[in-house]
């Protein structure tokens, strides 16, 4: 890989609107495409605003109508706020892309932070992103009463947690001891070159997650950095950190095109 660049595009009271950074990707994307920039990651804080992939069922939204911005990106429904680092690495992968590869190097840049932070983050098979595991589910305290044979999320597809009380919210899943997402990616490729990215929950009021299905997941949860630590945790202290590992693991990745398997005559 090439060498990589990092834009501090802005944070704080400085956070960018959601659009304006579309439209930087965009802007930066064409011109990574005609070589006229190297490869770039995009880091940024956005103002609270919910955002859905091509994959959002109409069941995922916010009930009360809040606006939700419709994107090109992959995956389903999520939101981006005050105390969530947000990163848009836009490369040039030989095609036809694996993009499945370039979502598990982003993860891994992900978990490493999370380890260097004390925070023990994975991933979980058939769901993007990086994790943290919770209690065996045997293990786990009894959930609005019920015995966790009889929880409903894993019978009923149809189970709505908003509809059921605090107990079901993603942002207790830490309460509860189970399974959480700690950063969520979503991207989009076209021409070779890769947009969109993730977003790490570094310290946010998860309480914003309750009013959607994050992903479309229905029995996990959110987390984030100061929650899993019990404390304080900055934008600034992680950025240098997770910029260290992109760098290190972008920048000496051998990307490799994706396998096509043709059936045979």
């Amino acid at each position: 890989m090439s060498e990589l660049r990092f834009v501090r595009m802005g944070f704080g009271t400085e956070s960018v609107d959601y659009q304006v950074a579309w439209d930087e990707q965009r802007r930066v994307h064409a011109a990574r495409f005609a070589d006229e920039v190297p490869d770039t990651v995009i880091l940024l804080e956005h103002p609270s605003v919910y955002t859905a992939g091509r994959r959002t069922q109409d069941s995922e939204r916010p009930l009360d109508g809040t606006p939700v911005i419709d994107v090109d990106r992959g995956g389903k429904i999520t939101w981006h706020g005050p105390g969530q680092l947000v990163g848009y690495p836009i490369q040039k992968l030989p095609r036809p892309v694996d993009v499945v590869a370039h979502v598990r190097r982003l993860e891994e840049a992900l978990i490493r932070t999370s380890a260097e932070f004390g925070v023990a983050a994975t991933r979980i098979e058939g769901r993007s992103g990086v994790w943290v595991l919770g209690d065996p589910v045997e293990q786990r305290p009894a959930l609005g009463g019920l015995s966790l044979d009889f929880d409903p999320r894993l019978a009923d597809e149809e189970f709505d947690p908003r509809l059921n009380g605090p107990e079901y919210a993603p942002s207790n899943a830490g309460q509860r001891r189970e399974d959480r997402k700690l950063a969520a990616i979503g991207i989009r490729v076209a021409k070779g070159v890769t947009m969109h990215g993730f977003s790490y929950n570094v310290q946010p009021d998860n309480k914003w997650f309750d009013r959607i299905i994050p992903c479309g997941i229905r029995d996990a949860g959110v987390t984030s950095l100061a929650a899993e630590l019990g404390r304080d945790v900055t934008i600034d202290e992680v950025l240098p950190v997770v910029e260290r590992h992109l760098r290190d693991i972008l920048e000496h990745a051998d990307p490799k095109p994706r396998e096509i398997v043709r059936a045979s005559a």
